[in-house]
C-alpha cells in the first residue's frame, strides 16, 4: 500500500524542505558563478522553471494539509510558536521556488524564439 503524503512525520517534512532549499540555492549559485548550466539558455530556463515548480509544490501541499485536514491528518504542533515556525519555513521554501522560477523564466525569455 502506498504511503500518503499526510502520514509522513514532521521531521521528514522538515528534511525534505531543507533539501529543496539547498537545491534552489545551488541552482541560483550556478547562474551567479557561471552563465549557463547546459550550454543552452532555453534548456537552462526549462530546468529552472520545472525545478521551481517542484520546489513550490511541497510548501503548497503542506499549506493545504493545514487548511483542509486540520483536524485529521495535519501535523500536530506542540505550541503556537512551532506552528508559526512551520508556516514561516514553508513560506521561505516557497519564496526560494519562486526565485528559481523567475531565474528560469528569465533565461527562457532571454534565449529568444
Amino acid at each position: 500500500m502506498q504511503s500518503d503524503h499526510r502520514s509522513t512525520p514532521i521531521l521528514t517534512r522538515y528534511l525534505m524542505l531543507w533539501a529543496l532549499v539547498l537545491a534552489a540555492i545551488a541552482y541560483a549559485a550556478i547562474f551567479h558563478y557561471t552563465l549557463t548550466l547546459t550550454g543552452s539558455g532555453r534548456m537552462d530556463g526549462v530546468i529552472g522553471v520545472m525545478l521551481g515548480l517542484y520546489i513550490c509544490s511541497h510548501p503548497a501541499a503542506n499549506f493545504l494539509d493545514l487548511v483542509l485536514f486540520s483536524g485529521r491528518s495535519a501535523p500536530k504542533f506542540a505550541s503556537l510558536w512551532s506552528a508559526l515556525l512551520w508556516f514561516a519555513f514553508n513560506a521561505l521554501v516557497m519564496a526560494a521556488g519562486w526565485f528559481d522560477i523567475f531565474i528560469g523564466a528569465t533565461k527562457l525569455a532571454a534565449s529568444g524564439p
